[in-house]
């Protein structure tokens, strides 16, 4: 039979995905789990029915209560809060989103941040990881139909924030490849030509560093922005193209060191939306990452 720990091991992926989705930091996610882990090992495991469900409805219960408290702090935030972004490409893929055939991606987690935290946990648990909706009733102490109600109120909450394109790996790809390409050739109208008319940038710089305090508009605005990096030392600047969140994206170096990892938005011919992390707190795992496969 397979022994309390091996359990844990076992779905310590899926509690952190629970978690990190619910959080939006994996600092925070990692907690999480190790509280846990810690409840789990305290507990009567063998007395457990279904340890699965004991394991997603406690991880899933701290999430709600880290959430509450995290969005206090959340308020009086520095500028704008943006997820922590992490590398899902090849061998860097975090051992705990190793399920990220869900949405992972920057745009729908910071969207997840307008629902209440039981929301956001009802509507993840449904929507992202197809849980029953029984076993929702059971982890929010809620009835089934309270539930049904709170993940189409979230439904709808959400609908006209979501991003309208369905857009495939391979078209945003080559999307994102020519852009960068472009950018490390300090070819200004091609870059500009790749933005969306619409297209709008989120900054977050955690009040460590300077970021815009409100979303930049417009496709040409954009480009100058991102350009205007090459103008102050173009061989200072580098290019990396890498997977975040489940999409291709750019960590962008400035003198060797990490400036920051922006997450893109396409309908496949265009970018209509840049979520950029500059706060070096939320950059500091990729850093790290980065720096050790070099070494």
């Amino acid at each position: 039979m397979e022994g309390a720990t091996d359990i844990f091991t076992r779905l310590r992926p899926r509690l952190l995905g629970v978690a990190y989705r619910m959080l939006g930091s994996v600092a925070e996610a990692e907690d999480v789990v190790q509280d846990v882990w810690l409840g789990w090992h305290e507990a009567d495991a063998a007395a457990v029915v279904d340890p699965e469900a004991w394991l997603v409805t406690t991880t899933t219960r701290r999430s709600i209560d880290r959430l509450r408290k995290a969005r206090s702090d959340r308020e009086h935030y520095v500028g704008i809060w943006l997820p922590e972004p992490v590398l899902t490409d090849g061998p860097t893929t975090p051992e705990q989103l190793q399920e990220a055939s869900s949405d992972l991606s920057i745009a729908f987690l910071t969207v997840l941040e307008r629902l209440s935290p039981e929301a956001r946990a009802a509507f993840l648990l449904r929507e992202v990881f197809d849980a029953d909706y029984s076993d929702i009733a059971a982890t929010l102490d809620k009835s089934e139909a309270a539930c049904r109600q709170i993940v189409h109120r979230a439904k709808s909450q959400l609908r006209e924030e979501r991003p309208r394109y369905v857009v495939s790996a391979e078209a945003h790809q080559r999307l994102m490849q020519r852009f960068a390409e472009a950018w490390s050739n300090a070819d200004f109208q091609a870059m500009k030509s790749m933005m969306a008319e619409s297209a709008t940038l989120v900054g977050d710089g955690g009040g460590i560093v300077t970021t815009f305090p409100k979303p930049l508009v417009g496709g040409d605005r954009i480009a100058q922005l991102l350009f205007a990096c090459t103008l102050r030392g173009k061989d200072q600047l580098e290019i990396r193209l890498t997977t975040i969140n489940g999409r291709l994206g750019v960590l962008r170096y400035i003198g060797g060191k990490l400036e920051s990892a922006q997450s893109y938005d396409t309908d496949g011919e265009h970018i209509t939306q840049v979520y950029v992390q500059r706060n070096p707190e939320k950059l500091r795992r990729i850093a790290a990452n980065q720096a050790a496969l070099l070494n």
